[in-house]
C-alpha cells in the first residue's frame, strides 16, 4: 500500500482486499476477545477542521483498542489557524507522532500534509472525498451480501465527496454503480471522466431515482446539504424532494436490497423514518464497522 490514504483511486485492487481482511479479523478478534495491541507505544494525532461524530471516535477507540495514544488536535487552536505554513507543521508533528488523521475542507492541504510527513496522512474528509467511510461500508457489503463482484449500487441524493468516493471505488474493484442526482448536484466531472478512462461502463448516471434503483443491491443515500452548505438547506430541499429514499422507490430494487446511510440522518428528508428502521437497513452495522475498518487502516499504515 502506499503511506497514505489521500483518495481511493490510489488504490490497487489488492491493497481493498487487503483491508477487507483485515478488518473483518480485527471485528472477529472483537467478539471472540482475541484482543492483539499491535501498536502498543505508538501515536495517533487527529486533526480535525470539521465537527465530526463517528469519524472522530472510531479512529480515537481503534488506535485506544490497539494499544496506542490517540492526540485530538482542534485545527482553531494550532498556527495553522494563524497561517503556519502546512509543511512547516507538517515536518514538526512527523517527528512527534507515528500517523496523522485530518478532517478539512480542502483535498489540497491533505496532499500537503503527505508531501511534507514521513508518517501516513489519512483523509477523514474533506469536500471532495471520504475515502474511510466508503472502506468500511464496502466491508459492511462484503458481510451483508458475500461479496463486491457483480453487486448493483444505487447512489440516490447529492453527488458529494462520499458520491465521489465511490466512483474512485466503482473504478478499481469494477461493481456496478448508478448514480441518482439532480442534474445541478451531479458529481465531480473530472473524477467521473477519471474513473470512467479506468474503468470503462460500469458507472452511470442519471437524474431519475427510479431508474438509477432498478435491480439494486444497495440503496444508499446522505444527507442534501453537507457541512458548510447550511445556507443552502432550504433551495436544497425543493430541488432533492423527488430524491427521498421511501417504501415506494425501495420496491424497485432488488428483493432483498439493503439500505445504507453514512449518517448523521435527517429522517423524512433524504430517507424516510420507516425505510431508515425498516428490516432492509443495516445502518447500524455499517456505522460500527467504521471502528474495524480504521483498526485495519492504522495497523497496516503504521505498523508496516
Amino acid at each position: 500500500m502506499n503511506k497514505d490514504i489521500l483518495n481511493l483511486l490510489d488504490f490497487e485492487k489488492k491493497d481493498f482486499d487487503l483491508l477487507f481482511k483485515s478488518a473483518a479479523r480485527f471485528k472477529q478478534n472483537a467478539l471472540t476477545g482475541n484482543i492483539k495491541k499491535p501498536l502498543a507505544g505508538k501515536t495517533l494525532g487527529i486533526l480535525f477542521d470539521k465537527p465530526s461524530t463517528r469519524t472522530r471516535i472510531s479512529f480515537e477507540a481503534a488506535m485506544l483498542q490497539l494499544g496506542g495514544q490517540a492526540i485530538f488536535i482542534n485545527a482553531r487552536d494550532t498556527q495553522i489557524a494563524r497561517d503556519e505554513p502546512v509543511k512547516d507543521m507538517a515536518r514538526v508533528l512527523t517527528r512527534y507522532i507515528d500517523g496523522l488523521v485530518i478532517r478539512t475542507f480542502s483535498q489540497d492541504l491533505i496532499k500537503d500534509f503527505a508531501e511534507f510527513s514521513t508518517i501516513p496522512i489519512i483523509n477523514a474528509l474533506t469536500d471532495l472525498y471520504h475515502p474511510c467511510q466508503v472502506l468500511s461500508d464496502i466491508m459492511t457489503i462484503i458481510e451483508k451480501k458475500g461479496g463486491y463482484k457483480g453487486i448493483k449500487i444505487a447512489w440516490v441524493g447529492d453527488g458529494n465527496n462520499v458520491a465521489n468516493s465511490w466512483i474512485n471505488a466503482a473504478a478499481i474493484l469494477g461493481f456496478k454503480l448508478s448514480l441518482a442526482c439532480p442534474k445541478s448536484y451531479f458529481p465531480d466531472k473530472g473524477i467521473l471522466d477519471r474513473a470512467r478512462k479506468k474503468s470503462g461502463s460500469n458507472i452511470i448516471l442519471v437524474d431519475d431515482p427510479a431508474k438509477a434503483v432498478q435491480g439494486a443491491d444497495v440503496i444508499y443515500t446522505d444527507v442534501w446539504a453537507s457541512m458548510g452548505q447550511e445556507d443552502e438547506q432550504k433551495e436544497r430541499l425543493a430541488v432533492f424532494k423527488p430524491f427521498q429514499v421511501n417504501k415506494k422507490l425501495v420496491r424497485k430494487a432488488a428483493a432483498d436490497v439493503i439500505i445504507m446511510h453514512c449518517l448523521p440522518a435527517h429522517r423524512g428528508e433524504e430517507i424516510s423514518e420507516d425505510v431508515l428502521e425498516g428490516h432492509s437497513s443495516v445502518i447500524w452495522d455499517q456505522s460500527e464497522n467504521k471502528l474495524h475498518m480504521a483498526k485495519a487502516i492504522l495497523t497496516e499504515l503504521i505498523k508496516h
